[in-house]
């Protein structure tokens, strides 16, 4: 998907939290173990629930500001990973499912950091931060609950 504007950037984001919802789902009802199960309907339920609140954003978002063109801001392609659904996310451990997801959440909000810091109009860079806020506050809330399921 090529990324131009800010309305693409979020689309973008929503279908790949969509899409690891998708595979985790998949994934649980196949993996052997009973932990591991749990830990993916809870993931693919919350990366569910994260698109859901992405795409509300963009809906609330100004139309100017998501027409807003970002290709320049962007260094690279979004997201280095080689995509949720390449994942053999029923034969991972524990550590490795929380390791991988915690990977593309972190790499989705160095974007939006980069994003915010480069954005030159003001709704551009509130609209950023924003994002980043979100994904940095639903990556801890993320944590908390793997490290209770660990604690299982």
């Amino acid at each position: 998907m090529k990324i131009e504007r800010f309305e693409d950037l979020i689309d973008w984001t929503r279908h790949t939290h969509g899409r690891l919802s998708t595979c985790l789902s998949r994934a649980a009802g196949k993996h052997e173990q009973l932990r591991a199960q749990w830990l993916l309907t809870y993931l693919a339920d919350h990366e569910k629930a994260l698109a859901r609140t992405i795409g509300r954003m963009e809906q609330h978002a100004k139309p100017h500001v998501l027409r807003t063109c970002i290709y320049d801001y962007l260094i690279r392609e979004p997201i280095l990973f080689s995509g949720p659904s390449a994942k053999a996310y029923d034969s991972m451990s524990v550590d490795d499912i929380s390791r991988e997801v915690f990977d593309i959440h972190n790499q989705v909000i160095e974007l939006y950091r980069s994003l915010a810091r480069r954005a030159e109009i003001e709704g551009a860079r509130v609209l950023a931060d924003d994002l980043l806020k979100l994904e940095e506050h639903e990556t801890m809330r993320l944590a908390t609950q793997v490290g209770r399921i660990n604690e299982i």
